[in-house]
């Protein structure tokens, strides 16, 4: 399952040191090393994109992926909150 940030991280500092922006293509997972590249597919639609990994999370229970409000938009994922996805390190 995935998930997507909300606008309130905006300007704020990830775990990396990064500093979460909205409209990059960026993602939080518990354990892969930052700077890891994923491409990241909605089962429900076939919708893809690729972040990079720059924060930890998510810490709810079921997701394995946080993608920021972009990748969200392109995912097709806002409005839904969660969707099935497959991801594939790059």
């Amino acid at each position: 399952m995935v998930s997507y940030y909300a606008d309130k991280f905006h300007g704020r500092r990830t775990a990396s040191g990064q500093i979460f922006d909205k409209n990059a293509m960026t993602a939080a997972h518990r354990s892969l090393p930052f700077g890891t590249k994923l491409q990241v597919t909605n089962l429900d639609n076939g919708k893809s994109v690729v972040v990079v990994v720059n924060d930890r999370g998510p810490y709810a229970a079921n997701r394995i992926l946080d993608v920021s409000p972009a990748a969200a938009r392109k995912l097709g994922l806002i409005g839904k909150g969660t969707v099935k996805a497959t991801i594939v390190v790059q």
